[in-house]
């Protein structure tokens, strides 16, 4: 009895790929029974009753306009755009599903030294607009410590500051110069240390709590 209901056992491997895959298999079934009824008035209660059962899995979202407007998209959708009922909405076409967004700009300011960031890149340009050579230069000297800090977490664990100090000099243009011999930077080991004690700190503070709620 076993071995003959496990004939009429079927894996979705054997069944056809669902389109929307998180609406579920159910729905995909009822989408397809809708597209055979012949009735037009049949048809169009069990599309709207389709859209309703979606609705029901969110109902705080089933009456927004907008929200029941992408439930009668998906409704096409899954019958590939030959479901033929009066919606309340306009049918998508399969053209505007398949066009490709376009491409979003993406910052690439000094794609040569990408460890740095955008917002350091962002910082040198303020410093070099500013007029005061003083508050400039002790700008720049903020920055070629944020500089060398992201330099130490994506490269190697320890940098000259010439090698900093270049660096600032050519993305600002040749602006913002500074020397080793006259500002120096934190050393290499101080920043590499507080990137190390930092998780430990996190985690400790993480014990912490966890013993306060067994004590409770």
């Amino acid at each position: 009895m076993i071995l003959e209901s496990l004939d009429h056992l079927q894996y979705n491997t054997e069944r056809n790929a669902l389109i929307i895959p998180e609406n579920g298999r159910h729905f995909q079934q009822m989408v397809d029974h809708a597209m055979h009824i012949d009735d037009r008035e049949e048809r169009n209660k069990v599309a709207q009753s389709i859209v309703d059962i979606m609705g029901n899995r969110q109902p705080h979202l089933r009456d927004v306009p907008d929200f029941q407007h992408k439930l009668w998209d998906q409704l096409f959708i899954m019958s590939g755009f030959a479901l033929d009922v009066d919606a309340p909405f306009p049918k998508p076409s399969a053209e505007l599903l398949a066009q490709r967004p376009e491409a979003l700009p993406y910052p690439q300011n000094f794609p040569k030294y990408r460890f740095y960031g955008n917002n350091i890149k962002r910082m040198i340009d303020v410093a070099v607009g500013w007029d005061d050579a003083e508050k400039r230069e002790g700008f720049a000297y903020v920055i070629a410590n944020h500089m060398k800090k992201c330099y130490l977490n994506w490269n190697k664990d320890t940098v000259d500051d010439q090698a900093i100090f270049d660096h600032l000099e050519e993305l600002s243009g040749g602006i913002l110069k500074l020397t080793p011999k006259e500002d120096k930077l934190t050393d290499s080991e101080e920043i590499l240390k507080n990137r190390i004690n930092r998780p430990a700190k996190s985690q400790a503070r993480k014990n912490h709590r966890n013993n306060r709620s067994k004590k409770k």
